[in-house]
């Protein structure tokens, strides 16, 4: 399956990449749909069943509200964030909402939106299915979308199995494994980000492809920076204060900065990167998810650290930075999962640690092999992270973990550098070892809040 750095990589709005990107995206499909098939002057209300996860934890990730606005016809990648609080009180004020932007219908959030906390769909954690109902009460169109991660969109089939439709776009080096990635590039003496730029060609020419990445990167400078201006509670109700304002006036106070050594004093920016983005995140604000929204401040946070903290950092690094890791995110997708809701936390706040520590690799001059050896090292010690936060909400103990697993790509990134590449565990089977332990772990542990700190914390 062919799969471009831009599908991983999309400009969103926070708190959840399977939550509130992808319900948002859903709903707007279906709302088209009901104009495609003609039938948006004859529906009078619809109704939005949640399940599984989107069910568990979609209150605390924004999922109504990203329905809401889908509806209404908004994009992800367009809507304006400053701008929804107020829509949505409109909708809830005035009862109705505006399907497609065209059909003003009654509806109530309460009873038109239904979360089912233990309930699943078959095939997938995060399913949600859409009903569209006429005067009389009789179901028009209905429809069931899964959302499985990263912001990516399935239908289910009249079956109710999700329909993948494969894109089979051709491409000059197709590979689905981490040993056949390494063959390609031996085989044809390219660098790993030589290969994701020929495929990435299969849809765009290289100048849109590298405007597009410095685009994505302008888009994660912006969320830093207005991570570090805002201040205050995040939204939500545990109380959470907002770090990065503060540490950032701590950091530029000379006689405060080099807490334990100077020798590490990089580490307080790349702190304070990650968790700037992963505020924003929680705030609803404006991010790129990289791979998903949970762990959307680590590939920020990194390639930060190579813009500020490496000599020969220029946007051609930044550029091959992204294309290394969008390869890298391939692999994931296509052989294991970026779903917290499928595999835990190793599958968001892993497969990005991978995917920055293969970037950082490459920019910073790494063979092919040390690359496979960085994302290897990124993941092999996320193995088996589970995905618990707490009130269902992308902050505890999402927020920081952002931060410690920016810390360990870099580190990932060194240990293999100063390698040549070889090593006993291939990043293949970390991936598979990912897969199977994901399987194994219990439903508790993979963004539902019933397991871990989710209940432990409340408890105590």
């Amino acid at each position: 399956m062919a799969i471009s750095l831009f599908e991983l990589f999309k400009v969103g709005i926070g708190p959840s990449s399977s939550h509130t990107v992808g319900p948002m995206k859903a709903a707007r499909r279906f709302a088209g749909a009901l104009v495609t098939e003609g039938l948006l002057t004859s529906v009078c209300r619809v109704r939005v069943s949640l399940y599984g996860s989107l069910g568990a934890t979609g209150k605390g990730h924004g999922t109504g509200p990203a329905v809401m606005m889908g509806l209404e016809g908004e994009r992800p990648d367009r809507i304006d964030p400053e701008e929804m609080p107020a829509r949505l009180e409109q909708i809830r004020g005035t009862g109705t909402l505006s399907i497609s932007g065209q059909q003003s219908i009654r509806f109530r959030e309460n009873g038109d939106l239904v979360y089912y906390r233990r309930k699943s769909l078959p095939d997938h954690p995060n399913g949600m299915t859409c009903q569209a109902f006429d005067s009389e009460g009789q179901c028009l169109y209905e429809k069931t979308y899964y959302s499985v991660g990263g912001g990516f969109v399935v239908d289910a089939t009249v079956e109710g199995s999700p329909e993948i439709r494969e894109d089979d776009t051709p491409q000059p080096y197709p590979f689905s494994s981490a040993r056949k990635l390494l063959a390609l590039c031996r085989e044809h003496d390219l660098t790993i980000a030589d290969i994701m730029h020929a495929n990435e060609q299969a849809w765009r020419s290289p100048d849109e492809i590298r405007s597009g990445i410095l685009e994505l990167w302008r888009v994660m400078r912006a969320c830093v920076q207005n991570g570090i201006a805002h201040e205050g509670e995040l939204p939500g109700g545990l109380k959470v204060r907002r770090r990065a304002a503060s540490l950032y006036r701590s950091l530029m106070d000379k006689q405060r900065v080099d807490l334990i050594s100077p020798s590490l004093s990089a580490l307080d920016w790349v702190n304070l990167y990650a968790l700037a983005v992963n505020e924003e995140n929680a705030a609803g604000g404006r991010i790129v998810t990289a791979p998903t929204n949970g762990a959307a401040g680590i590939i920020p946070a990194v390639l930060h650290y190579y813009w500020e903290f490496c000599p020969q950092a220029d946007e051609d690094g930044i550029v091959r930075f992204m294309l290394t890791a969008g390869a890298i995110g391939v692999l994931f997708k296509e052989n294991a999962s970026i779903s917290g809701a499928e595999v835990g936390c190793q599958g968001e706040v892993g497969s990005a640690c991978a995917m920055a520590a293969a970037g950082l690799a490459a920019a910073t001059g790494g063979s092919p092999e040390q690359v496979e050896n960085a994302a290897e090292i990124g993941m092999e010690h996320h193995l088996g992270m589970t995905c618990d936060p707490i009130g269902g909400l992308v902050q505890i103990p999402c927020i920081e973990r952002n931060a410690m697993a920016s810390v360990k790509a870099i580190d990932a990134a060194i240990m293999a550098l100063r390698g040549d590449g070889t090593h006993y565990v291939s990043l293949d089977k970390v991936l598979h070892t990912m897969r199977e332990t994901g399987k194994d772990m219990l439903d508790k542990y993979k963004e539902t809040a019933r397991g871990g700190l989710a209940v432990n914390i409340i408890e105590c």
